[in-house]
């Protein structure tokens, strides 16, 4: 087996399995540790509760907006630009079809992967060089964080390389990157993408049956 058809093959299946197991894993093991039963009487609906607190909270309350607008900007950038490269960029829709799903959809033109490249790439450096030059956030980060970061830049500086598809050297470097992603995703804070979801719920959830809102 030549070392692209194991890039292609049997690493980025091992890859995909270890990225649902570990997500599935952390998942189970969150809701198995459970909470001790509220007995008292319910003023509200915790689903509702959930539900209003994942919406509410993608934007800080006005109290804190003020300080928090550059850090809510940049990781809207990112994220978003992240999120349309991811889904709908030509390369990666193909993938999606012949590797994963089965089916495809129509990918976003050249004009617009070249913005959302943009957009993601400029959110993540604003987002990192905060994370260097902010004293708390500096003081209370640790290698896993910078580790997640940087990996995830390697990704899309990789995935932007591979667009120049006459080299394929490049896409299968831009394939092993990712296979190497998705093996360290469920080990490490890059599951917020999927926690935060969660975390909100349960919080909201207890104020809705309470009847507060948050």
């Amino acid at each position: 087996m030549t070392i692209a058809g194991f890039i292609e093959g049997p690493l980025w299946y091992a890859a995909a399995f270890i990225f649902v197991a570990g997500v599935l894993w952390r998942v189970i093991g969150m809701l198995r540790l459970g909470r001790k039963p509220d007995l008292s009487e319910a003023r509200g609906s915790a689903a509702q509760g959930a539900l209003w607190a994942n919406l509410k909270h993608f934007l800080p309350s006005g109290a804190f907006m003020h300080r928090t607008t550059f850090h809510v900007f940049a990781g809207y950038m990112f994220h978003l630009g992240l999120f349309v490269l991811l889904l709908f960029a030509a390369p990666h829709v193909k993938f999606l079809q012949q590797h994963v799903l089965g089916f495809g959809w129509t990918p976003i033109p050249n004009w617009a992967f070249v913005l959302s490249a943009q957009f993601a790439f400029a959110g993540l450096i604003m987002l990192y060089l905060r994370r260097l030059t902010d004293p708390v956030l500096r003081l209370i980060s640790d290698a896993d964080d910078h580790v997640g970061s940087l990996l995830t830049f390697v990704v899309m500086l990789t995935g932007c390389m591979a667009l120049a598809e006459e080299f394929a050297g490049l896409k299968l470097l831009h394939l092993l990157t990712v296979e190497v992603w998705l093996v360290y995703f469920p080990f490490s804070r890059l599951m917020h993408a999927i926690m935060f979801m969660f975390s909100r719920g349960y919080t909201g959830a207890v104020y809705g049956r309470r009847g507060e809102v948050l």
